[in-house]
């Protein structure tokens, strides 16, 4: 419960506060003080006792009007819709968002250990890795690309990287009621640009990586505004785990030189000094010889990253140690093997930095025909579709096969000809995803042969026309024809 004096006076210490406006023949005193029991941004979600928040672009009048049929009395926004109740106005609907739902669930954020992780790539296979070495002495819930869990044992899809505020925080009171004592969150450059996580401070984040990614009319119009935005989770850490060998890293450096911090990279202490598939050695702070299930060098600095955030999140050494070990991520570097003896490697790689590094270990395992499957989002990412034609550039003994991959509102044959339009040699489309991968695997006759599936992972959905479809997963479909 949450009274409107409370809540105003959080609008005025945030100078987020503009006035009430009555409308109607409504009146409010200043002896009233009305409570709300329930906080909403779905105007089919309310009643009588719900402070509604009207938000976003695509927001109509006829929202709040139905809302009103179901008993809405108060709603906040940054316009006055003029509908017959008070509007509570505010320069930024955002910010207000987060920071009364913190209030409204009790400031479940100061119940919690949060780790916060970033980066253009690598931020589920972090999480993944901080879950499990912290599992290993305490209860820590998790926010991710793929899945969310709030007590370790039921785990459900996600809808967002990082979940809009009130959800946020409805989340994590559920998490403390739950008796979780840490929560890992994959943290968006959305999420900072939209104001999703307002007003939070991580005790540790983690900067993994950044390259040109999200730039677009929908997200971001720039790279510069990109990495800006991802840039805020250190402005707003405790302690902050850096790779200092990103691009930019200068930046990066700079802006945490005050702020408590530990960095890795291939020439530091802590580094990884191994690249062997399945086992490296780090020194430094995490002294000692560590087993992945999880191929790639890059793999094995997210579990370094992983473990250091840990380390200061109070996990020990042997934690760190079985946590890298046991963790697994469903549809990240997945490796089957067909009858022929042909190898089948499954990831979630989306973007150019993630495929051409997910090619390179593949090329050093596999020696023999490389066939890839790949395809590009619709209505974001578009730059993804220039830089994915001008790697494949570079492979041009790769086999490719280009096609759908969650096209929302575009035609998928459309992106793959744009991607096969900077592409110099010819390329096969076939927009019927599952007939893509059944035609790879046939594709492949020796033991050195590989097929690369790059994309989906275990997404058991295409995002088309803006509803997510059903679709068995790339995994799925990969074992359904491997012989």
């Amino acid at each position: 419960m949450i009274s409107l004096n409370t809540i105003l006076d959080i609008l005025k210490a945030d100078h987020n506060f503009r006035e009430i406006a009555l409308n109607g023949h409504y009146t409010l005193t200043y002896d009233q003080n009305p409570s709300f029991q329930k906080l909403s941004y779905d105007s089919r979600e309310v009643d009588k006792d719900t402070l509604f928040f009207a938000k976003g672009a695509s927001f109509k009048k006829a929202f709040l009007e139905d809302a009103i049929q179901k008993g809405l009395a108060f709603y906040i926004s940054q316009v006055d819709y003029e509908v017959g109740i008070p509007a509570i106005l505010v320069n930024d609907i955002k910010q207000a968002m987060s920071l009364i739902a913190m209030e409204f669930y009790g400031h479940p954020q100061n119940q919690l250990k949060l780790l916060g992780i970033t980066g253009t790539k690598g931020k589920t296979t972090a999480a993944y890795f901080a879950y499990h070495i912290l599992k290993q002495s305490h209860k820590p819930a998790l926010l991710s690309t793929m899945n969310t869990t709030l007590d370790g044992i039921h785990f459900t899809k996600s809808k967002l990287t990082t979940p809009e505020s009130l959800d946020l925080f409805a989340m994590m009171a559920q998490a403390v009621q739950n008796g979780m004592t840490h929560l890992i969150m994959e943290v968006s450059s959305q999420a900072y640009l939209v104001k999703r996580v307002y007003g939070l401070t991580f005790d540790v984040g983690v900067f993994l990586n950044i390259s040109p990614d999200h730039i677009g009319p929908i997200e971001h119009p720039t790279f510069e505004d990109y990495f800006y935005h991802k840039r805020q989770l250190l402005n707003h850490s405790r302690y902050v785990v850096a790779n200092q060998n990103m691009q930019h890293a200068n930046l990066i450096l700079e802006q945490i030189k005050d702020l408590p911090h530990a960095l890795y990279g291939s020439h530091l202490n802590n580094s990884i000094t191994n690249s062997q598939a399945f086992s490296c050695h780090f020194t430094g702070q995490l002294e000692g010889d560590y087993d992945l299930e999880l191929i790639g060098h890059f793999n094995q600095e997210n579990a370094l990253a992983a473990g250091l955030a840990c380390l200061q999140l109070g996990a020990s050494l042997t934690d760190i140690y079985q946590g890298i070990k046991d963790t697994r991520v469903p549809g990240r570097m997945e490796v089957l093997t067909q009858s022929n003896g042909a190898k089948v490697f499954v990831d979630y790689a989306h973007n150019k930095d993630s495929v051409e590094k997910l090619i390179e270990v593949v090329k050093t395992h596999q020696t023999g025909k490389i066939i890839l499957i790949l395809g590009s989002t619709g209505n974001k990412g578009e730059s993804r579709r220039k830089d994915f034609g001008e790697l494949l550039n570079h492979y041009p003994d790769l086999e490719v096969i280009l096609t759908t991959d969650d096209p929302n509102f575009e035609d998928p044959r459309a992106i793959a000809e744009e991607i096969a339009s900077y592409i110099e040699r010819p390329v096969h489309i076939e927009v019927d995803r599952e007939l893509a991968i059944k035609t790879a695997l046939e594709g492949t006759q020796k033991v050195s042969d590989a097929v690369i599936i790059a994309g989906k992972g275990a997404d058991a959905y295409q995002i088309v026309n803006g509803e997510r479809t059903p679709y068995p997963g790339d995994l799925a479909v990969a074992k359904a024809y491997l012989d």
